[in-house]
């Protein structure tokens, strides 16, 4: 265990700039995302707040989630992500769309929380945000940041030598990294299924 902390803090210390500037365009896609919703139209806030009050009734009632397909669809999603960032950060012109991978992540996310506090209200908003998102987020968010440094590493790697003996290596150690985050975010996806999605069925039943 003090090995792997080891290994993290000296990768982390090692692109402490990289991780910062994509933290920066994660919290702004975050903004971007409030900024959206607080400024939709009143047709928009009305089919948003039917949408979210039409799920919550339907937990309400005992809508039987499907968990399968929910574990499919988060880990597809997951898998998405993952194959964007290992293939454009393989190309010369890939790199600004791995930060845009982060970006809407963000956009995404804050669109999203933003959404809830307006149809449900700020308190209620906070608690179905807190129980529907967080677990599985803490797995996520960290992962999708990692992968982009890594990618933007190959990137930096390939162009400083490019003999193929280097770019082969190169491109099989962020393969290699991108199929471990790819056990990590599974392991996510579990939590967001089974764990987050029962959490927030309690929450939602005490509203």
């Amino acid at each position: 265990m003090r090995n792997i902390k080891k290994i993290i803090e000296e990768h982390i210390v090692r692109n402490v700039k990289i991780y910062l500037i994509l933290i920066i365009i994660f919290l702004l896609g975050l903004i971007i995302g409030i900024i959206v919703v607080n400024n939709s139209s009143e047709s928009q806030e009305t089919e948003i707040t039917s949408y979210i009050n039409n799920f919550v009734t339907e937990i309400k009632n005992g809508s039987k989630l499907d968990y399968f397909k929910l574990l499919k669809t988060s880990i597809g999603n997951n898998l998405l992500f993952i194959f964007l960032l290992w293939f454009m950060s393989s190309t010369v012109i890939g790199i600004p769309i791995v930060y845009g991978v982060i970006g809407y992540k963000g956009f995404c996310m804050g669109y999203t929380i933003s959404s809830v506090v307006l149809a449900l209200g700020t308190g209620k908003g906070i608690s179905f945000v807190l129980s529907s998102m967080l677990l599985h987020n803490i797995i996520f968010i960290p992962c999708l940041l990692s992968l982009a440094v890594s990618g933007i590493n190959l990137y930096k790697s390939i162009i400083k030598d490019r003999r193929k003996e280097n770019i082969k290596i190169e491109i099989i150690r962020h393969t290699m990294f991108c199929l471990i985050m790819l056990v990590i975010m599974a392991v996510g996806s579990l939590i967001e299924t089974y764990i987050s999605s029962n959490l927030l069925i309690s929450i939602v039943n005490y509203f």
